[in-house]
């Protein structure tokens, strides 16, 4: 799998699951997951998923039929991180205000700027004239 493919990949998982989940929680804000009393906002979802993705993606060879579903668990991971660490910042946590336009675009250029960080730099490691 090519850095290009890599970074294209991690790019669409990151903003399908943004979308997804911003759709998800707009129609129904109140939903809440809760575990043996805990609530568990995406925050906490999104760990778990950066760590199952991270740590295969890193110890998997890239041409590892997993490697790609590895890169994409990350990058679902990570819009939820980025998404959720926003919100906690500008909001006082409420699902009230998880609909406030500062927690929805906070998230979005949060997850836009990693999106652009992930196809830029793909495309520059992919660039042949780039020293190696």
């Amino acid at each position: 799998m090519t850095p290009r493919v890599r970074g294209t990949t991690l790019a669409v998982a990151m903003a399908a699951t943004f979308a997804i989940m911003r759709t998800y929680l707009h129609a129904s804000p109140d939903t809440d997951l809760n575990v043996a009393g805990y609530n568990i906002h995406h925050l906490f979802t999104g760990v778990l998923l950066l760590t199952a993705g991270g740590v295969a993606a890193v110890v998997l060879p890239v041409a590892h039929r997993c490697a790609r579903a590895a890169v994409a668990i990350f990058g679902a991971g990570l819009a939820l991180v980025l998404d959720e660490w926003l919100y906690l910042i500008v909001t006082d946590g409420t699902n009230a205000s998880y609909l406030l336009p500062v927690s929805f675009w906070g998230g979005l250029a949060a997850v836009s700027l990693a999106v652009v960080y992930a196809v830029v730099l793909s495309r520059v490691v992919s660039n042949p004239r780039v020293q190696r």
